[in-house]
């Protein structure tokens, strides 16, 4: 009987799994699918020369992770790869805002747009330099951060206290108009606010949209060499050196509740796995108390605050393989591992409007990212392995392109908004669809068979609108990882503090359970529970 089982094998478990067994406890990891790694992945499914990343590709808050650093998972193989540029805003008349690492290039291609510009930026990079480590800390760290909140609050004070804190919760818009007079600082503002889901014009946009910024200027948007699985690779490998457990192919169906507290699980096959100590969920937080532990065990303000809870945007995702590299109307966007595709701010805010009456957008806007740029290794010389996302309605009301789309996602409808992320593409780099060799459209009812957390693709684990953050993640009153079972532990995005590949959820789930002490008796009636399951009490397998 392992001391804790982890279900769900994505960045959030295998970092929570690892945290344990570094404590002395024997883990058991739980995956429903073939592989671990959640959104964390690769394959050669476009082209057997080509490497694409499933899901996620650049780990601007991995490498920032203080949780990441201290696996120091570059001792399991992990190397990491960075662009010539960390990212590109190309707008059709040919100019480009490009961030990049050196921030003398950052602040140039900013001039470009108006003088002085590159000077406001320096201004908000500088504001990270008193911030930033002490921002992640306490970012990353278990709600609410004390320690590390105490010295971000000095810091605060220090650098304009009420005036900054009024900054990071303007909209991104506001903060842009704000800081910048011409458009290319505003568009790597709002840009980077919108890999999460908040529009120009929502609050903490503009807090959002500097984090990220400032995380691309300090550490990059780095990437896995060899593939998005080399990340996984490296913390199973090291959780496995540590004597942990992963079985791949186990859906979980049940948390096994037994004196009012958790003691296991109970798997699709029928078998009962009994934890000695917890049991930790890497799983999407209506999943986990709607269907793995039931309303019975719940308290009904949790189940009232449940129909509240807001997932965030719906995901449609391309991957291709290219015969040549892309063909950019401008030459900041060449070299740049991810570029952002929408003609100016406003393209960006009709975008978000459209999606809000719960319409596909007809000109999405588009995270594209060039892989092969970035990483050499993930197709031949004179190639790119490329792939660009956007985002849809949960629900669909309306096509705001009149072609017909409904959300059923069938095969026509996939190629037709595939052929529409392409059109976008087009518009800022022409004769782009005649480089594609292959594509793979991965619709969102497609991402969410993948990863099963990613309930019609939203990828954040809930929406990043600041009513679901902090204490009211994921629900009011909550923001810690225990959940109202005792021994049950949220490690999923859906916990403070949410998506991103940083580890911070697993890594607070693993230690609230290192805290708990075992009840007395509790050890006796999961042992109890295991003689049971191996009497009998199992629906056997099927076959």
């Amino acid at each position: 009987m392992p001391d804790a089982v982890v279900i769900g094998a994505g960045p959030n478990g295998l970092v929570a799994a690892n945290l344990l067994a570094d404590a002395g406890w024997s883990v058991e990891v739980l995956e429903e699918q073939p592989e671990p790694g959640g959104a964390v992945r690769h394959d050669r499914g476009v082209d057997p020369a080509f490497v694409n990343d499933l899901f996620s590709s650049f780990y601007p808050f991995a490498a920032a992770s203080p949780v990441i650093a201290r696996l120091r998972l570059e001792d399991h193989g992990l190397r990491w790869s960075h662009a010539p540029h960390v990212l590109a805003h190309p707008l059709t008349d040919g100019r480009c805002a490009v961030l990049d690492r050196r921030i003398d290039v950052t602040a140039a291609s900013l001039d470009a747009f108006a003088a002085g510009d590159g000077a406001a930026w320096r201004r908000l990079h500088r504001i990270w330099e008193r911030l930033g480590t002490d921002l992640t800390h306490a970012l990353f760290a278990p709600f609410p951060p004390v320690r590390s909140g105490l010295r971000l609050a000095a810091r605060v004070r220090a650098s304009g206290g009420l005036r900054l804190v009024r900054s990071m919760l303007l909209p991104v818009r506001r903060l842009g108009e704000e800081e910048f007079r011409g458009e290319g600082g505003r568009l790597l503002l709002a840009g980077n606010a919108l890999h999460a889901d908040l529009a120009p014009e929502s609050a903490i946009s503009g807090g959002f949209g500097w984090l990220m910024s400032m995380l691309g200027q300090t550490n990059g948007f780095p990437a896995p060499v060899g593939g998005a699985g080399a990340l996984t690779a490296a913390l199973t490998g090291r959780l496995r050196a540590h004597g942990g457990v992963l079985r791949c192919g186990e859906r979980v169906d049940q948390v096994v509740v037994r004196g009012g507290r958790a003691v296991g699980v109970r798997t699709a096959r029928g078998e009962t796995v009994a934890a000695r100590r917890a049991v930790l969920a890497d799983v999407a937080v209506p999943v986990l108390y709607r269907r793995l532990v039931g309303a019975e065990h719940l308290p009904a303000r949790l189940l009232d605050d449940l129909c509240r809870f807001q997932w965030d945007f719906a995901t449609f995702k391309v991957d291709w393989a290219l015969d040549r590299p892309v063909p950019w109307r401008t030459e900041g966007a060449v070299g740049a591992g991810t570029v952002h595709l929408a003609d100016g701010l406003d393209e960006l805010t009709r975008f978000a409007a459209q999606i809000a009456m719960r319409q596909v957008p007809d000109r999405p806007f588009a995270l594209f990212g060039q892989m092969t740029t970035t990483d050499p290794t993930r197709s031949p010389l004179g190639t790119e392995s490329a792939w660009a996302y956007t985002h849809v309605p949960r629900e669909v009301a309306g096509d705001a392109a009149g072609e017909g789309l409904t959300g059923a996602w069938d095969t026509r409808e996939q190629e037709i908004m595939a052929d529409r992320l392409e059109r976008q593409v087009e518009r800022f780099a022409p004769g782009f669809r005649a480089t594609v060799r292959a594509r793979r459209i991965l619709a969102p009812p497609t991402l969410q068979s993948l990863d099963r957390n990613l309930d019609t693709g939203a990828i954040n684990g809930g929406t990043t609108a600041l009513h679901q953050q902090m204490v009211f993640r994921p629900v009011p009153g909550t923001g810690r990882p225990e959940t109202p079972v005792p021994g049950l532990f949220l490690a999923s995005a859906g916990a403070h503090p949410g998506g991103g590949v940083h580890g911070a959820p697993g890594a607070n789930a693993a230690r609230a359970a290192l805290r708990r002490r075992l009840p007395p008796g509790l050890a006796g009636a999961q042992r109890a529970l295991a003689r049971r399951d191996r009497a009998g009490d199992r629906t056997p397998p099927a076959g």
